[in-house]
């Protein structure tokens, strides 16, 4: 989204993320029905990244979708063309038509707070006004070319669902009052840098991209989408000629089968008696230390 739209977002992450997601998802399922581009009914998966390399605000959407989709009447598998899935310049209209529109309602019905230097938008005049120059935005929307096997998607998604603004590996040193990471500058070639900032500013920066809480970051839509996933997907496979899958592969693992796990020291079956979560296991680690010094 324009830098502009993305000031305010940051006053109402829970809203404008939300319209992020039904945006995207809806642009994709809008064009690709649409006979002149697909004529299909596809599905996939959305996930929310909100910083840049330099973690400054940049909240984005990364979309994984399938290279086809069902018929309108659901018999057969409408494959895309190898190389382009959906023109970008359409894409790119349709989803700053939705996003902006689904701000005007947003505001309309109360849901957008205006603090600090967003205060002059609180106006219905200056909103409207501030939406139309959002038409004169160079909004960005980017395709990749098809990933080249399963093995690809994987590794993408292993990369991207997951992650936070900075990982550990990024980081150079801490020296006194300052943090030193490594970025990429896509502007030059990919080029890797280093940056150094105050403490205080990096905790800053790290600090905007806290999701408000019980926020999804990864959602689905489409024949992926929770409540017509099994259903469709059986259409899917079926329009494809893959086998359907078997009542092993299809059903989560039950409770059963956890209870079961060997004991690695007498191999007999083992039995779950409490599931501690991640601050338990830290709060036991820590008293564990303390009693192991004092003793």
């Amino acid at each position: 989204m324009p830098e502009v739209l993305a000031r305010l977002a940051l006053v109402n992450k829970r809203v404008v993320y939300d319209l992020l997601f039904k945006a995207a998802a809806a642009t994709l399922l809008q064009v690709a029905a649409n006979p002149k581009r697909l004529g299909a009914a596809i599905g996939g998966l959305l996930v929310l990244h909100t910083w840049g390399q330099r973690l400054q605000h940049h909240p984005h959407i990364h979309c994984v979708v399938p290279a086809g989709g069902l018929s309108s009447d659901g018999a057969r598998w409408v494959h895309a063309r190898p190389r382009f899935f959906l023109p970008i310049p359409v894409l790119r209209q349709v989803y700053r038509g939705k996003l902006v529109a689904g701000l005007r309602d947003a505001f309309r019905d109360g849901r957008l707070s205006f603090a600090g230097a967003l205060a002059p938008l609180a106006t219905e005049s200056a909103f409207r006004s501030f939406l139309r120059s959002l038409y004169r935005q160079r909004w960005v929307v980017y395709a990749k070319p098809p990933f080249g096997s399963p093995a690809h998607v994987l590794h993408y998604l292993a990369r991207y669902t997951h992650r936070v603004a900075i990982s550990n590996h990024r980081l150079v040193s801490v020296i006194d009052d300052t943090v030193s990471f490594r970025w990429k500058d896509y502007r030059h070639g990919s080029q890797v840098r280093t940056l150094t900032l105050e403490a205080d500013e990096f905790l800053r920066r790290f600090l905007l991209h806290v999701l408000p809480k019980r926020f999804v970051r990864i959602r689905y839509f489409g024949f992926l989408a929770p409540r017509c996933r099994t259903h469709v997907l059986a259409q899917c496979r079926q329009a494809l000629g893959v086998a359907p899958l078997s009542s092993s592969e299809a059903a989560p693992a039950s409770s059963t089968s956890r209870r079961t796990w060997p004991c690695p020291r007498c191999g007999a079956p083992m039995r779950i008696v409490e599931r501690l979560t991640a601050r338990q296991v830290f709060l036991a680690t820590m008293i564990e230390g303390l009693v192991y010094d004092t003793s």
